[in-house]
C-alpha cells in the first residue's frame, strides 16, 4: 500500500531528476515518489510548476492546511482513471431528485448505524448511553420518511448533536467535556479536535476518490456547487464515527493530549503542531488497523475499506448493484 507523508516544517518542495525532496534549514529529505499517495502540508512551503508537473505524472495529491490547521485546498492532478460513463451516471443520479435522496438516505443511515455501534460498545463498558441509543435509533427511523435532503440533514444534525453530548460520558477528562458543537471557529478543545479530525477525514476520502473513476464534485447528501468537492463529504459521514471519534476517545482517555497541545487565537482554540502530530499519529493507526472484511472475507485496512465503499457506490450508480454501506463491528 502506498503511503502518505506529512510536512509540518517550513521549507521548499523541489524536483531533482526523477525524484523530489523537501528542503528545510539547509537539510534535504528525499521523498519516495513511487510509494506516495498523498502529501499533507501544514507548514509554509515553496514549490514550482516543475515540481507540480512531476507529482501530477506520479498521480500524487497534495493537501494544504493553513496556520490554524484548517483545510485550504488540494492539488488534485488530472484524473488518471477518467470515465465519461461513470460521470454521466453520477450526474444522472444527482439530477433525478428521488435517486439523489435515496443515495443520501443510504449514506446517512449507514453513518447512524456506525454511531450506534460506537455507543453500544461504550454502553457495554459502563457508559450509560441507553437513552441516547434509543433516541438515535428513533431518529434513524425518521430518516426513512424524509421527503427532502433538507429534512434528512435536519434529522441527521439532531442525531449528531445527541451523539456528541454523549462524548462527555465517554471521555474521562472533564477538561474535554462537550457542551455545544462550534465549528467556525471551534470554541473549546473538544470542538477543535472534532473539527480537525473531520477535516482530516474529508481529505482522506478525497485522496481515495482520486484512485477511482468517481468525480469528487458530484455528491448526493451535500449539494454540488461551484466552490468545493462534495462526494468526499458524503462518504466521510460513514467513517467519522469509527475513525475520527475513536481517535479522539483513544488519545484523550490515554491522556496523550495536554494544555500544551493547544493554543488560542481571539475567540477560537486550535491544536498546535505538537497536538496535530499526536492526533495524526493515532488517526493513522486507526486508518491502518486491519480487520477481516465481512463481505469479501480478506483482511483489509480501514483506509482500504474507504476505497471499497467508493467502489460499491460506483457499482450502485452504474450497474444498479445493491448498496449496503459499511457498518463496523467495532
Amino acid at each position: 500500500m502506498k503511503k502518505d507523508i506529512y510536512i509540518f516544517n517550513d521549507g521548499d518542495l523541489k524536483r531533482k531528476d526523477n525524484t523530489v525532496y523537501f528542503e528545510t534549514k539547509g537539510k534535504k529529505k528525499y521523498l519516495p515518489v513511487e510509494e506516495l499517495n498523498n502529501i499533507w502540508v501544514f507548514g509554509e512551503i515553496n514549490l514550482n510548476k516543475k515540481f507540480l508537473d512531476f507529482v501530477s505524472q506520479k498521480e500524487i495529491c497534495i493537501h494544504f492546511f493553513n496556520y490554524y490547521g484548517y483545510y485550504t485546498g488540494t492539488f488534485y492532478p488530472r484524473e488518471h482513471l477518467n470515465s465519461g460513463y461513470v460521470i454521466l451516471k453520477q450526474a444522472e443520479n444527482y439530477l433525478d431528485y428521488e435517486k439523489r435522496l435515496k443515495i443520501a438516505k443510504m449514506i446517512i443511515e449507514t453513518a447512524a448505524e456506525n454511531i450506534i455501534v460506537i455507543l453500544r460498545y461504550y454502553n457495554s463498558r459502563g457508559v450509560d448511553a441507553e437513552l441516547e441509543l434509543k433516541d438515535i435509533a428513533e431518529k434513524k427511523k425518521l430518516m426513512e420518511d424524509c421527503k427532502t435532503i433538507e429534512e434528512l440533514m435536519a434529522v441527521e444534525g439532531n442525531m449528531r448533536q445527541e451523539y456528541y453530548e454523549c462524548f462527555s460520558k465517554i471521555i474521562k477528562n472533564p477538561e474535554f467535556a462537550f457542551k455545544v458543537r462550534s465549528k467556525r471557529p471551534p470554541r473549546d478543545k473538544i470542538n477543535a479536535l472534532i473539527s480537525f479530525g473531520n477535516s482530516m477525514m474529508y481529505t482522506t476520502v478525497l485522496g481515495e476518490i482520486y484512485q477511482t473513476q468517481l468525480d469528487p464534485r458530484i455528491g448526493y447528501l451535500h449539494s454540488t456547487n461551484m466552490r468545493r468537492f462534495s462526494l468526499n463529504l458524503d462518504i466521510a459521514e460513514i467513517f467519522k464515527p469509527i475513525i475520527v471519534d475513536r481517535t479522539i476517545f483513544t488519545i484523550l482517555n490515554r491522556s496523550e493530549l495536554t494544555e500544551k497541545d493547544f493554543e488560542s487565537d481571539l475567540n477560537s482554540i486550535m491544536l498546535n503542531d505538537r497536538g496535530r502530530k499526536k492526533f495524526i499519529e493515532e488517526y493513522n493507526n486507526k486508518l491502518l488497523t486491519t480487520i477481516k472484511h465481512p463481505k469479501i472475507g480478506t483482511t483489509v485496512s480501514y483506509k482500504r475499506i474507504i476505497r471499497l465503499e467508493l467502489y460499491k457506490l460506483q457499482k450502485y450508480i452504474t450497474e444498479d448493484e445493491p448498496y449496503n454501506g459499511f457498518v463496523a463491528r467495532w
